[in-house]
């Protein structure tokens, strides 16, 4: 009777162990990092989720933005600043908020998996350059173009939208 028990047991904590593996196999499967070297090879990264998103996802007007559900996470290696703004060293959640003529890229230090954006907690907002693209990627992708000795440039394609805003190393 207790050997049954036992494999029931067992067989649960495998198949709950599974069910984790796979979802989180699933979460890295739309996920991608884009980065840039400054010219003393300090680097910034951005991750960020790429899977297509729902119509309840898309970008509004005046609204923050989680592009596929979740901000992009930025990583920088070396202080930056965005909009002369001072960003320190470490880990910060990245927010967009766009307009008809031009979106802000948000900088915040909450980087708690599933919070709510919390304004109160920005370390930096710049605002962003719009363009046109020619060929509209399917989902969000991120870039960054290294534009100076101490410049990176990231470059966020969404729709036919192109939007860009600099980081300077400090």
């Amino acid at each position: 009777m207790r050997a049954p028990a036992i494999c029931i047991v067992v067989l649960g904590q495998v198949l709950v162990a599974n069910a984790a593996y796979a979802q989180k196999q699933d979460s890295d499967a739309h996920s991608a990092t884009a980065f840039c070297d400054f010219d003393d090879n300090q680097e910034i990264s951005v991750r960020y989720n790429n899977a297509a998103g729902t119509s309840k996802e898309e970008p509004r007007n005046g609204k923050v933005w989680l592009p596929a559900g979740s901000p992009l996470t930025l990583f920088a290696g070396a202080p930056v600043s965005l909009n002369n703004t001072p960003i320190p060293v470490g880990a910060y959640s990245v927010y967009i908020i766009p307009n008809r003529k031009e979106w802000t890229l948000v900088v915040n230090k909450n980087v708690t998996p599933g919070a709510a954006y919390d304004q109160a907690q920005d370390v930096a907002r710049g605002p962003m350059e719009l363009g046109e693209v020619d060929s509209p990627p399917g989902q969000l992708q991120v870039s960054f173009a290294h534009v100076g000795p101490k410049q990176c440039s990231i470059r966020l394609y969404y729709g036919k939208i192109g939007a860009f805003a600099e980081f300077t190393e400090k």
